[in-house]
Formats: C-alpha cells, sequence, structure tokens
C-alpha cells in the first residue's frame, strides 16, 4: 500500500511546451554527468560501458578505472542482491527508486546511493550515484549525541535517586524552602515527624508556619541574612504549638535560576549541652584520617570510624559492627593474638607492624597501637591503625641502590615471613652482581653472562626480572 501511495505522489512534467528539443548526445552525456556525483553507463546486461565521476575524491577511489568491469562486482557482497533488483527493475516496467549500496575501498567501504534506468529504447541504462559518507557521518554524529544524551539522563535518574534516598532516610530534619515565596517546596519524613504532620502535609504551607506566631519574623529575618551570607552561626527558635525549641541552619543553593534555601532543624533536648562535647569527641573521631576501632572483650567491634571501613573494604559502618576483629586485622592465628596478651599485661601497646586484610582481598601493612580500658564492668580495646604501605614502599625503592645491612634485613621481621627474607636478599644480590657485571663488561650482555656463568637467555631472563632491560642496549 506504502508503495501504491509512493507511486501517486510521482509527478511528470504538464506542460510540453516548455519542455527542452531533442537533445544531442553531447548535451544529454553533460546532463547525467551533472545529476549525481558518479553516473554510470551500462549495458544490458550490467558491464560498465563508460562513466563520469564530478566528485574528485571518488576517482581517488578508483570509480573512473571500472569501465569493462560488471557493475555488480564492484560492490560488496552484501549489497548484490540491491544491484540486481535495480537491474531488474529498469529493463521491467517497475517504476524505478534509489537504493543504498556500498563499494569496498582502501579506506573503508564508500556507501553510494543510486537509481538506475533505461535510456529511451536502446538497450543501455543509466546509473546515477550520489556519495553518502557526508550523510552517513552526520548520521553517526547524531546517534553519538543521542547516546550520550541517553547515557546524561541515567546518571541524572541515578543522581535524583541517590538523592531521594539519603533525604527520605536523613534522621535529621531538612526542609527545602522557596527563596522568594518562603514556601516550604519539600520536606523529609524525619521534619514531619517532628512537627506531628501527617506525610506531605508541610509541602506548600509557609516555613515560617512552623515556629511559634512572635518568632515567625526572627525565622524570616534569618532566611534573608542565610542568602546574604553563608557562614551563619544556626538560630535557636521555639516551635509552634509548644513543641519545644529547635536549633535552625539555613543555606542558600539556586535550582533553574531560583534561589532556594535548604533548612536544617536540630531539637533542643534537655541537658544536651552536657553532651555537647561527646558529641564533638566523635565527630573528631570519626573525621581522623587514621583508622580507629573500639573492640569489646570478645574483640568484636563495637565502634568503627569511616577510615577503618575504607581499609576493611566494607561497604558501610554497619556491616562491621559485631564482627570479629580478626576478619581484617593481623596474620590469621599470630598477630592479633600476640596484641591482646601485650595489651592484657602492660595496658597499652605501640606501633606494632602488621597487615590489615581487606574483605575485597586488599592486604596493606599497618602499625596499630592500642589500650586497654574499662567500660561498664567489663574489659574493651581502642585501636589505632596507621597504613604505612606507602612508606614501606618507598623505603624499598630508595633501598634498590643500595644493599641491605643486617639490622635493615632484621627489621623486616613480624612484617615479612622468613621465606620472603631470604627471597628478597637473594633477589638483592644477584640484581647486584648483575649490575657490577654489566658495568664491568660496559654493557656487553654476551661478556657479562660469560662472567656471572649463566647462558644468554637466562641473563636476558634476569634483567627483566629486575627491571634493568633498557631497549636502547644491544646484544653485544
Amino acid at each position: 500500500m506504502s508503495q501504491r501511495i509512493a507511486q501517486s505522489r510521482n509527478t511528470v512534467f504538464t506542460a510540453p511546451d516548455a519542455l527542452p528539443g531533442q537533445l544531442s548526445a553531447q548535451a544529454a552525456a553533460t546532463l547525467l554527468a551533472a545529476v549525481g556525483d558518479v553516473t554510470f553507463i551500462l549495458s544490458h546486461d550490467g558491464i560498465i560501458l563508460d562513466v563520469a565521476v564530478s566528485q574528485g575524491d571518488l576517482a581517488n577511489h578508483g570509480f573512473s578505472d571500472w569501465v569493462g568491469e560488471s557493475w555488480i562486482d564492484t560492490m560488496t557482497a552484501e549489497s548484490h542482491g540491491k544491484a540486481v533488483e535495480m537491474l531488474e527493475a529498469a529493463k521491467g516496467a517497475t517504476p524505478p527508486r534509489w537504493r543504498q549500496v556500498n563499494h569496498p575501498a582502501a579506506g573503508g567501504d564508500v556507501p553510494v546511493r543510486y537509481l538506475v534506468m533505461a535510456l529511451g529504447d536502446c538497450e543501455r541504462l543509466v546509473a546515477i550515484g550520489r556519495d553518502m559518507r557526508t550523510a552517513a557521518a552526520m548520521q553517526q554524529r547524531l546517534l553519538q549525541t543521542q547516546q550520550s544524551l541517553e547515557r546524561d539522563y541515567i546518571r541524572l535518574r541515578q543522581a535524583e535517586t541517590r538523592y531521594r534516598i539519603l533525604f527520605d532516610m536523613a534522621s535529621e530534619p531538612v526542609l527545602i524552602v522557596d527563596g522568594q515565596t518562603r514556601r516550604i517546596r519539600e520536606a523529609n519524613p524525619a521534619a514531619h515527624r517532628l512537627l506531628e504532620a501527617r506525610e506531605g502535609a508541610l509541602v506548600g504551607n509557609l516555613a515560617s508556619g512552623i515556629v511559634a506566631p512572635d518568632q515567625r519574623d526572627d525565622l524570616i529575618a534569618y532566611f534573608g541574612a542565610a542568602e546574604a551570607a553563608d557562614d551563619l552561626d544556626p538560630l535557636v527558635l521555639r516551635l509552634a504549638d509548644h513543641r519545644g525549641e529547635a536549633r535552625f541552619s539555613a543555606r542558600l543553593f539556586r535550582q533553574s535560576r531560583t534561589p532556594m534555601l535548604i533548612v536544617r532543624i536540630e531539637p533542643v533536648v534537655a541537658g544536651a549541652g552536657e553532651r555537647r562535647f561527646d558529641a564533638t569527641l566523635g565527630d573528631v573521631v570519626e573525621r581522623m584520617p587514621d583508622a580507629f576501632v573500639l573492640a569489646d572483650r570478645d574483640l568484636k567491634v563495637m565502634v568503627a570510624n569511616a577510615a577503618f571501613v575504607e581499609l576493611a573494604e566494607m561497604p558501610s559502618t554497619d556491616r562491621v559492627i559485631g564482627v570479629r576483629l580478626s576478619a581484617w586485622l593481623g596474620r590469621p592465628g599470630r598477630d592479633l593474638d600476640l596484641i591482646i596478651a601485650q595489651l592484657r599485661e602492660h595496658g597499652s601497646v605501640r606501633n606494632v607492624a602488621t597487615i590489615m586484610r581487606g574483605s575485597a582481598g586488599a592486604q596493606d601493612d599497618i602499625e596499630i597501637s592500642g589500650v586497654i580500658a574499662a567500660m561498664d564492668g567489663k574489659d574493651c580495646y581502642g585501636f589505632t591503625i596507621r597504613n604505612v604501605g606507602r612508606r614501606l614502599r618507598d623505603a624499598a625503592l630508595a633501598a634498590r641502590d643500595t644493599p641491605r645491612s643486617v639490622d635493615q634485613l632484621t627489621e623486616l621481621v613480624g612484617r615479612m615471613s622468613l621465606k620472603e627474607i631470604v627471597r628478597e636478599s637473594t633477589d638483592m644480590i644477584e640484581r647486584l652482581c648483575i649490575e657490577a657485571a654489566l658495568a664491568y663488561t660496559s654493557d656487553n650482555r654476551a661478556s657479562a653472562a660469560e662472567i656471572l656463568g649463566v647462558s644468554r637467555q637466562s641473563l636476558y631472563s634476569k634483567l627483566h626480572r629486575h627491571g634493568l632491560a633498557s631497549p636502547a642496549s644491544g646484544e653485544r
């Protein structure tokens, strides 16, 4: 049906007097050559009799050299079927239509769109082609742009989902207030619970309505000050309906060029001032760059800061609480037992070298200091853990060019097994001997291998293993 509709839209010239007279052969050839980027004159069997190329780049791809060849053979195998259909349509009564085929070329396939038709009553056919590489490149750029937009949209949806989860799960009441109308745009569940409102009831209300009537002007003034400065101290106001006092903090941000305020509400509880020091101390421990962990007498984690969670390669603090320290700390069955024994005997330990095994398989060299203390009549253990892996790696790199002393090797006891210490000493001696042999022979590897009493192949293998192989050095 679509084909019939397409055919019904085709039109022909309706003013015969306006048509040009009989064209000469030269004029017809010029007209056909100007119609497309490339024009082929074909025999009844599809053999190329002549070619006109108006697109210079197509001539560079050899289009002008195809005279005498089969037109179908100049295409890729996937295009043969289309070419046969176009030739059959040109020979019969079927109206010609444009079809795209590909010609193989050195730099990649060249897409060309052809229209094949008969030349009057003679047995010759004409194939008019238009270079589609520009259109294909634009289509490819359009596809890449569309895919980029889709990726950006997915990232935006993911960020929105993360924001919504954090906003709803926050235990602290939070409001999003329109900076122009001072109305509440969003409120998390904690805010609804604090103000004893049903879910969604706060949205659309004036933000000043959540405080006592005589302090609403103070809240509006505080919002205005928050729009002008970022370092305002919190403001304590009484909540409406005798719900007690709360500490308000506001920060300005913009959304679609509209000023918005994010307002945090912290209820003021009687006696909270006495616990302020504990809260500050807990905040300091959480932000410490060194890992901190507090364990009970069974060495199960009670408190852990973010640095410890990162070293343990765990997703959150909740996944660490209640798990034994031996799951990550020390070599199994050795280090942790010795540390606890020292703690029970002396009350504290300092800078004990051991390892930290992450849940994802990573292993870091650490130094651990600990203390034993009483809590609720029972012993508990507090540990600070410092990652010294980078420091040890830097020391190892600095020691490559100089041999270790006996003291340096004995310092590795406790950090490495005896087998690893012996292997490192052997590798160091082997490297030093190879460097000395190369220096003695002026970097002649054949002579160095002879001096060392090893084969050339063995020497080359050791050079690569120790990182001494140089692309510039030859095999003299």
